[in-house]
C-alpha cells in the first residue's frame, strides 16, 4: 500500500525514516523506489527474529492480544531486499546498547553506508534528540531557528 500510495513521489527529493522494524521495511522501499533512507537501529533480518512469534500474543506495550499469522513471516522474506544497491542512499544510526538487535549484524548489513555507531544508548534511541543534527544535515533539510 506505501509503494502504490507513494509511486509517483519523486525519488531525488524524497526519502524514509524508520525505526527497528520500521528500519527493515525502510530499507526495503528505499531500495525499491531509489529513496535515501534514515535507519535508527533497523531490524536485518524480521522474519528470522519474528518467526517464533506466530500465533497468538500481546502487544508489546500493552495486554492487548493478537494472532500474528504465518503469511506476515513469508511477506517479510518477500520484501527484503538482497542487496543494499546504493549504499551513500543510508544514515543507519546504531546503538551498542541495543537491548533488543544485535548491534554486529546491523553494522555489518549497512557496511559500505554512512553509519553513526553509538556508544550505549539502547534500542529506542533515547537520545536521538541529540541526534537529530546528523538526520537533518545527512536528507539536506534546512532547519531555520
Amino acid at each position: 500500500m506505501i509503494a502504490e500510495g507513494t509511486a509517483s513521489w519523486p525519488a531525488a527529493s524524497s526519502a524514509v525514516i524508520g525505526s527497528s522494524l520500521g528500519g527493515f521495511y525502510a530499507t526495503a522501499l528505499a531500495e525499491q523506489a531509489g529513496w535515501r533512507a534514515v535507519l535508527l537501529n533497523p531490524a536485518v533480518d524480521p522474519a528470522r527474529d519474528l518467526a517464533r512469534y506466530v500465533g497468538e500474543i500481546t502487544a508489546w506495550h500493552s495486554d492487548e492480544r493478537f494472532y500474528f499469522r504465518a503469511e506476515f513471516i513469508d511477506e517479510l522474506r518477500a520484501i527484503a531486499p538482497p542487496a543494499l544497491t546504493r549504499p551513500a542512499r543510508y544514515l543507519a544510526i546504531i546503538a551498542k546498547g541495543d537491548e533488543v538487535l544485535s548491534w554486529e549484524e546491523m553494522s555489518a548489513r549497512y557496511r559500505g553506508c554512512n553509519v553513526k555507531l553509538l556508544e550505549g544508548s539502547d534500542h529506542a534511541i533515547s537520545d536521538f534528540e541529540a541526534h537529530w543534527p546528523d538526520v537533518v544535515d545527512f536528507l539536506g533539510l534546512r532547519v531555520d531557528a
